[in-house]
């Protein structure tokens, strides 16, 4: 049974991995803090690429446009 399960998580994992290959990559520097309300972002956040604001202000600003 533990074979089974070994192998769904292999399948799983190589499909996310070609998700993650696949995804859009953003070529900008990430600033280290909101450009808008100062608060640091997450470093994981940061190595998205050419990230400029915390996820709060981000949406704030997405419901404006």
């Amino acid at each position: 049974m533990a074979d089974d399960i070994d192998r769904a998580n292999d399948v799983a994992q190589e499909a996310m991995d070609r998700i993650i290959a696949n995804a859009p990559k953003f070529s900008g520097v990430s600033y280290p803090e909101c450009l808008d309300c100062g608060e640091d972002i997450p470093y994981q956040r940061q190595q998205i690429g050419g990230i400029k604001r915390c996820i709060d202000c981000q949406n704030f600003l997405e419901r404006r446009r």
